[in-house]
């Protein structure tokens, strides 16, 4: 990473340089803070905050990248109205915190509370009250490994062949319900359905 001047490029506003240097996953978490929230307003700053956080989680070693500017950051992007793509990175990265993930699970846009249900860290209560939503809420919860059984079974009869598809793939499934979907009216789950139960063989 090339030497810069952070103070000097907030204070002149240079946008270009600002989002290049939050593109690096290696920049110090400190100076995404101090580039977020002297910016917090600009739609395209923001987006690219909540971006770069996705990429640093989604290395091997997850944990070194906890801290509590993190989950500070985390929680003021998923408060932070100026950029709904935003508040979607934030909702499915797989280590945003779970008081984060129920927040963002009231969103007003559905599609925010579409990629919370699909994320495994939304605790399970959670994911009960999806159950009500909207279809494009309620079918994430197929492929979530951490929905309850009890909705689970219920979603073997779901009439969208992709649910049943997500759901003969989930880890979570018991064997009856594999079984039960080894008898689905599309040859896709049957098999999707088949090669996990051979997998458990």
């Amino acid at each position: 990473m090339h030497e810069y001047n952070l103070q000097e490029l907030i204070t002149t506003k240079d946008k270009e340089t600002l989002i290049e240097l939050l593109q690096d996953k290696e920049l110090p978490i400190e100076d995404i803070k101090t580039i977020y929230f002297s910016m917090s307003d600009d739609k395209e700053i923001v987006g690219q905050a909540a971006m770069n956080l996705s990429l640093r989680t989604s290395v091997y070693e997850r944990e070194n990248e906890y801290s509590a500017t993190m989950v500070e950051l985390l929680i003021d992007i998923a408060k932070n109205p100026v950029d709904m793509g935003a508040r979607w990175a934030v909702a499915k990265n797989p280590h945003t915190p779970v008081e984060v993930l129920t927040f963002l699970a009231n969103d007003t846009i559905n599609l925010v509370r579409a990629l919370v249900a699909t994320n495994p860290s939304t605790p399970p209560t959670v994911l009960e009250k999806f159950f009500t939503d909207e279809k494009i809420v309620r079918d994430g919860l197929s492929g979530n490994p951490s929905t309850p059984l009890k909705l689970l079974k219920i979603l073997v009869d779901d009439a969208d062949k992709m649910v049943r598809m997500r759901l003969a793939e989930n880890s979570s499934v018991n064997d009856d319900i594999l079984k039960n979907l080894c008898k689905d009216v599309d040859v896709d789950v049957i098999k999707a359905a088949e090669v996990h139960l051979e997998k458990r063989a």
